[in-house]
């Protein structure tokens, strides 16, 4: 089959998804069509979604899917029709950081996972108006069928729930694999989390799975803070009624050793650098808006030996983290569950409100069956 029948959410103009009817074609070479059985929705999406990371409209989005191989294309190996999957960030695998282990990082990132296209400019998505913009994150996997790629799909064993999987493809190894693969974070250190979110708690999560000694959650909801206790945290802190940083300071005596920043507020950066005490290290994965300045004390950073590291996706390799997570889940070391509630598809814009005002952590929309 040449073409398949799909729904699929667009954004038309800023501000907005809405449901369309697509066809997409079949897989190419080196490319995989996934039966998407379900995707969260994240800050990447609704960033892109208000233009704030402009990129060409109309658009298809998500980048955290999780399915079941339908077609693989020539060369695909170690993939096969009825594979439970999760999707995650696309990479070249050719370049120094690729070949270094770093796919992150990977030279071709821009253009592989937000160019609207595949890298020769053609599209597997097309509606009765025309071309959609696709290969969002090499997937566009807000809806029923996505085309990725054997570099980002990921094989997955079959006796966890697959609609659970997918925020593991970025969101949730983005705060995991920041503890345990950027930062290392050993056992008996401590860590403080600024940020409740998703990816604020998978890094309280993880550190718990390090064996941190102290870790300490810091937002200024009490809800969050006392789902970040359930999680894992020793202590929690809300930035509303005190000064975090006089507050870590007073919890580990010289400040921590690991500071993890996830909100993308420049004022909050500083805090999670002042946070630290000698020779600790800052991980920055909040994405404040294009050009934004940070500012810290240099004597203070010079003099204490701090260090300032930014994160993107966890630095995993997903083919390897990723089924790590879900062992870890399986054995109910890593109840990221506690972060997620459902939706359909059509109802993606109730989603993101939710998301927007605190309401949900962690929005996963559920695919409609295909025909």
């Amino acid at each position: 089959m040449t073409q398949r029948e799909l729904q699929v959410a667009v954004v038309r103009e800023k501000g907005s998804f809405q449901i369309e009817n697509a066809r997409i074609g079949a897989p190419g070479p080196g490319e995989v069509l996934v039966r998407v059985v379900a995707a969260g929705l994240c800050h990447t999406d609704l960033i892109v979604r208000d233009q704030d990371l402009p990129l060409p409209l109309p658009m298809v989005l998500g980048h955290e899917g999780s399915g079941v191989v339908e077609e693989v294309g020539e060369g695909v190996q170690g993939l096969a029709p009825g594979d439970h999957v999760v999707l995650s960030f696309h990479s070249c695998g050719e370049c120094a950081t690729c070949q270094a282990g770093s796919p992150a990082y990977c030279e071709r990132f821009m253009p592989l996972n937000m160019g609207g296209a595949r890298e020769d400019g053609t599209h597997a998505l097309h509606s009765e108006a025309g071309v959609l913009h696709d290969q969002f994150f090499g997937q566009s996997s807000f809806g029923s069928y996505a085309l990725t790629h054997a570099r980002n799909t990921v094989k997955v064993r079959r006796d966890v729930p697959l609609e659970l999987l997918g925020p593991l493809g970025c969101g949730i190894q983005t705060g995991a694999g920041a503890v345990l693969r950027s930062m290392k974070v050993p056992a008996g250190s401590s860590l403080a989390a600024f940020g409740a979110g998703a990816v604020g708690l998978s890094a309280v999560m993880a550190a718990r799975v390090a064996g941190a000694a102290v870790i300490i959650a810091v937002d200024t909801k009490p809800g969050r803070l006392e789902l970040a206790r359930e999680l894992g945290a020793t202590h929690t802190v809300n930035a509303a009624e005190e000064d975090p940083v006089a507050a870590i300071r007073r919890l580990t005596g010289t400040g921590a050793n690991f500071t993890f920043e996830a909100t993308g507020l420049t004022s909050v950066m500083r805090q999670a650098v002042e946070a630290l005490g000698p020779r600790g290290t800052c991980g920055i994965v909040g994405a404040p808006p294009a050009g934004a300045q940070a500012s810290f004390d240099v004597y203070d950073l010079l003099m204490l030996g701090k260090h300032i590291m930014g994160i993107v996706e966890g630095d995993s390799v997903p083919r390897e983290f990723i089924p790590e997570l879900v062992d870890l889940y399986a054995e109910g070391r890593f109840p990221f569950d506690r972060l997620i509630r459902y939706y359909d598809l059509a109802d993606i814009n109730q989603a993101a409100a939710d998301s927007e005002s605190g309401v949900t952590l962690k929005p996963v929309l559920r695919m409609p069956t295909p025909a």
